[in-house]
């Protein structure tokens, strides 16, 4: 089965943020890894002391998806943050969706509180504070 498993790049902040994320989806890092933790080698790039506390890859299970992401260093180069991405939370009860839905949007933008839609759903749309964007959907007509 194919699955999408969402990637995001931070400029420092990576552990923080999935720290958080961790907070409002519980569990546990099967692995996190940090930019000094790769060994050396023809490609290993020099890294200061900061950089190399940088966080190289994390992960958070959250459901049948996976949550991945990773600091920028000098060699990549800083993110430039936009909106071109969204991540969807498809969850399975309305209070599921208040819960994950204000704990995320916790010092963010929250553009598009939770509420019934025309296409049968309950759905939210924000901005976390570290400038990632998130949907939060419960499809009503799949589930009471």
């Amino acid at each position: 089965m194919t699955t999408i498993n969402p990637y995001l790049i931070f400029n420092g902040n990576c552990e923080a943020a999935f720290l958080f994320y961790k907070s409002v989806f519980g569990g546990d890092f099967p692995y996190i890894g940090r930019f000094k933790d790769m060994p050396a080698g023809d490609n290993t790039p020099e890294l200061s002391e900061e950089e190399g506390n940088r966080i190289m890859h994390v992960c958070l299970p959250i459901g049948s998806a996976v949550l991945m992401g990773s600091d920028s260093n000098s060699a990549s180069g800083d993110v430039v943050f936009g909106g071109n991405m969204s991540i969807s939370v498809n969850v399975e009860s309305k209070q599921e969706a208040n819960r994950i839905f204000n704990g995320l949007s916790a010092g963010g933008n929250a553009y598009m509180p939770m509420a019934d839609t025309f296409w049968g759903a309950y759905f939210g749309m924000f901005t976390d504070k570290f400038g990632i964007n998130w949907m939060v959907n419960f499809d009503k007509n799949e589930k009471q």
